[in-house]
């Protein structure tokens, strides 16, 4: 193929993961209800998975602090073989079913909490083992595949299986299902952090401001919401760190 062919057929195959994604929300609809319920009493969030997949997870967890303003213990990503395997893969880390508990374990995972384990292919046995054991523990527990019927679904309360088909390069599932993968994490933890109360309107008002442009987007908040001029709209901002926090103390 040229690469004007290659670019195209690609693009192709993407083209079909939303529409994979949109046969299953009642599904997703169903771990978001459980998520909310658990994490409004207190409960946190937790990602298991290996290569791909377990980055996708420390991804998403590692966005919701700043973007949200909530705590870096809320929502936890952990990956097989340890931080160490983000940037490089550590070899049989997938392998093993019973090293994924014991990483659960270091942040003391209970039955306040929900378990979702990521894995494109639904037979990774460090996603399986972790969510077996969880299960087994009172903890409820999700999953993100891209396969049907795997043995990772059959062993969880809350599966999500997004049948996204072969890769344009065979076997690359860092492709269209992680592509899935992505946009279903997207999906449930932005509608659990809205359900949380982090959102006003379609606005980030729990943001932290780690940046100029970060508080240049929140500057242009508040003056929208107070009506009021962006030098003393970035006062206020500055002052109380946060854009809920400025708006309520200009209300009060």
């Amino acid at each position: 193929m040229t690469v004007t062919d290659l670019l195209t057929n690609i693009n192709r195959e993407d083209k079909t993961v939303p529409d994979a994604i949109e046969k299953i929300i009642p599904n997703i609809e169903r771990l978001v209800v459980a998520i909310v319920e658990k994490m409004k009493k207190g409960g946190r969030l937790f990602y298991i998975g290996a290569g791909t997949s377990g980055r996708l997870g420390v991804v998403d967890a590692s966005e919701i602090p700043p973007t949200y303003g909530v705590g870096h213990g809320k929502v936890i990503g952990i990956i097989a073989g340890g931080d160490k395997a983000i940037r490089k893969a550590v070899e049989n880390a997938e392998d093993d079913s019973a090293q994924s508990w014991k990483d659960l374990e270091e942040f003391s995972i209970n039955q306040n909490d929900v378990l979702i384990g990521i894995a494109a292919s639904g037979r990774t046995p460090y996603v399986i083992g972790g969510v077996k054991q969880a299960r087994a523990n009172g903890i409820i527990t999700g999953c993100i595949t891209c396969n049907s019927g795997s043995e990772l679904a059959k062993q969880v309360d809350f599966p999500v299986e997004i049948v996204t088909g072969p890769e344009f390069v065979t076997g690359s599932t860092r492709m269209k299902a992680g592509t899935a993968q992505k946009l279903v994490l997207n999906m449930i933890s932005t509608a659990v952090m809205i359900q949380l109360g982090h959102v006003k309107g379609n606005k980030m008002v729990d943001m932290q401001l780690t940046n100029l442009k970060l508080v240049d987007r929140g500057t242009k908040m508040v003056m929208e919401e107070l009506n009021i001029p962006a030098a003393e709209a970035e006062a206020l901002l500055r002052a109380h760190g946060s854009v809920r926090a400025a708006v309520d103390s200009f209300k009060k």
